[in-house]
């Protein structure tokens, strides 16, 4: 959904203990403003067309409140729109929640002999085999949190799933089947490349993709509630043998214990439904922008020698571990990723998509630019397959010192499926300066 203050205040416990101790006095107070003051210049930014201006606007505001409980929660806000930018390390800086240990933990499944790794998809196929429900969350500031579910979608298909249901969508959007690809109109988190790339995904596979969010401006447990109703209503009402695949953020799955005054998505939607979902956990055991950030599990888990792929632990019969018994039935951890020309290894998708290198020299000389790569076959509207600006200039790190940051100035990577493309660059303003026809060949050789 798209994000507002009513939605936001339920971070504002958890961003309290991101935050630590603060003069009593008016903390929560401070964290109320900062909620209504990143509204407001959202809902401002969200005036000027382009996601480039309304970014410049968004920075410029985050530069000029150094207050912490601001940026404690308009950083959120401004990592959702570097996220969409490519701009997926910033995002990560902008707003991260540190996964420390916790008593709710389960065991380490590297110690003992008891559990061993198994690539993460191969557990969730086998999983997912006599499941009606599969319920995977992400982290909205962490595209990565996205590609396990990418990946996992043409499998969970052969396995006979029919709806796919995100909880970002607008039920608004009633032309996104006919279309076949997600536009402005068709969500919020959606305008991230990679989660567009989700939808798009289900779209071709044939599954039948449904929004659930809620319309009303209910928050905590009523939200949550609609939420599942409106997940059985258009999922399983009218279809008995249909089988779902959901994407929610967060703890939206706990499927245990109390959420936001009362009980998850997940939770209503078993009481609902009379349906198990199978909850798959992947926001926790993940590469952060400081390895102090991340769970000891995950930094032991890197020590012993990193994997390629996302992981799950089994034991002997197959069953999964989960770092939190009870709430989730499994958890994932992601591998870490290495940079080639700015960009991060895992917008490969798993090696379904190849680095395409782009020169510099198509922004002619404009900075910062932003860079869209489109499907030929879609429309100007759609969400790029992958976009990324550069020649962002920010004086914040470095006082009155302006420096290009972000990736080299005169080329990048686009990250694409075989296939053709548009290329497109743009200004700051929003204005196009100039368009490129491309073809991503297997073989990578570039052809106009």
């Amino acid at each position: 959904m798209r994000p507002s203050f009513t939605t936001a205040l339920p971070l504002l416990a958890l961003l309290a203990i991101v935050a630590g101790p603060a003069p009593a006095a008016s903390w929560k107070e401070q964290q109320v403003a900062a909620a209504e003051k990143s509204e407001s210049i959202l809902r401002q930014a969200e005036k000027v067309r382009g996601l480039l201006p309304q970014y410049q606007i968004m920075r410029a505001a985050y530069v000029a409140d150094e207050s912490k409980a601001f940026r404690l929660i308009f950083g959120q806000y401004l990592s959702w729109h570097q996220s969409y930018l490519g701009l997926h390390d910033d995002a990560m800086q902008s707003f991260s929640i540190q996964q420390g240990s916790d008593k709710q933990d389960a065991p380490s499944p590297l110690d003992g002999d008891t559990w061993h790794q198994e690539p993460a998809a191969d557990t969730i196929a086998r999983l997912a085999k006599d499941q009606r429900a599969v319920f995977f969350n992400e982290a909205h500031n962490a595209a990565i949190t996205r590609t396990l579910t990418v990946e996992m979608l043409p499998r969970l298909k052969a396995l006979g799933y029919t709806h796919f249901a995100a909880e970002t969508l607008y039920e608004t959007d009633k032309n996104l089947a006919s279309r076949g690809y997600p536009n402005e109109d068709s969500g919020f988190y959606t305008q991230e490349p990679v989660y567009a790339e989700m939808v798009r995904t289900a779209l071709k596979l044939g599954f039948t993709v449904v929004a659930y969010e809620a319309a009303s401006d209910a928050v905590g447990d009523a939200r949550e509630r609609e939420q599942a109703r409106n997940l059985y209503n258009r999922v399983f009402k009218d279809n008995p043998d249909a089988r779902v695949v959901v994407n929610a953020g967060y703890a939206h799955i706990v499927e245990s214990g109390k959420y936001l005054g009362g009980a998850s998505m997940a939770q209503h939607f078993r009481k609902i439904a009379r349906i198990d979902p199978l909850t798959i956990e992947q926001t926790m055991l993940i590469p952060h922008a400081e390895t102090a950030q991340d769970h000891p599990y995950y930094r032991a888990l890197l020590a012993k020698g990193a994997p390629n792929a996302a992981v799950a632990f089994v034991d002997k019969d197959g069953k999964p571990w989960t770092l939190r018994e009870g709430q989730y039935d499994l958890s994932v951890a992601l591998p870490p990723y290495t940079r080639e020309n700015g960009r991060q290894s895992w917008l490969s998708l798993g090696g379904a998509r190849l680095a395409y290198t782009v020169d510099g020299e198509i922004c002619r000389s404009v900075m910062p630019c932003l860079i869209e790569a489109r499907y030929a076959g879609e429309g100007d509207d759609a969400i790029p397959a992958d976009r990324i600006v550069i020649g962002l200039r920010d004086s914040s790190l470095t006082g009155n010192e302006q420096k290009f940051r972000t990736i080299n100035q005169l080329r990048t990577d686009l990250y694409l499926r075989p296939g053709r493309y548009r290329v497109r660059a743009s200004g700051a303003d929003g204005q196009i300066v100039n368009t490129q026809n491309i073809n991503v060949t297997s073989n990578r050789e570039r052809n106009p």
